[in-house]
């Protein structure tokens, strides 16, 4: 694999973004759950619309991973107001690490997380923190690694299914 390099992800990037969004969702969690519900997360919450409204957020971040010209997997953070959960200012929330399946076990997500890091510690916040699929446990065990720590659980609205995410969070100070 070529040099992963990380770009800021801006208006000009949204068809882009939509395809990488869904496409690792759906290579994510489309066999743990049913189609209905992965159909209307998509259509929501992956829509044009509802991407362009986060892009234009100022409080919200996204970043390709790129491997030559090809997204091969993104991340979105949001720091006050646009933090999906706590809100608070010394906190930042990573709403997204996605790969691409083929990718998997090649450092993208390393990278992609210490772009977060980065950006977190540029913002000056105390944390980061997310919220994890209780059933995601290549994710869980990727933020383990990372040194989080679970600290609540919140529900997680998957079309008409009510999931259960594992908050965790990682202290920078």
């Amino acid at each position: 694999m070529d040099t992963i390099i990380i770009k800021e992800v801006g208006p000009a990037d949204l068809e882009s973004l939509q395809q990488i969004s869904r496409q690792t969702f759906i290579e994510t969690f489309a066999g743990s759950n049913t189609e209905a519900d992965m159909e209307q997360y998509l259509q929501q919450d992956l829509s044009a619309a509802r991407l362009t409204g986060e892009l234009a957020d100022p409080h919200s971040f996204f970043y390709f991973a790129l491997s030559g010209d090809t997204v091969i997997g993104y991340l979105k953070l949001n720091t006050g107001k646009a933090q999906t959960e706590l809100q608070q200012e010394h906190s930042l929330e990573i709403e997204r690490i996605y790969v691409l399946q083929a990718c998997y076990g090649k450092g993208v997500g390393q990278v992609l997380y210490e772009k977060a890091v980065a950006v977190a510690r540029d913002q000056k916040v105390a944390y980061i923190w997310l919220g994890v699929w209780e059933h995601n446990l290549r994710a869980i065990r990727f933020y383990d690694k990372q040194g989080f720590v679970a600290f609540d659980k919140h529900i997680f609205r998957l079309g008409k299914d009510e999931q259960t995410d594992i908050m965790m969070k990682k202290m920078l100070s």
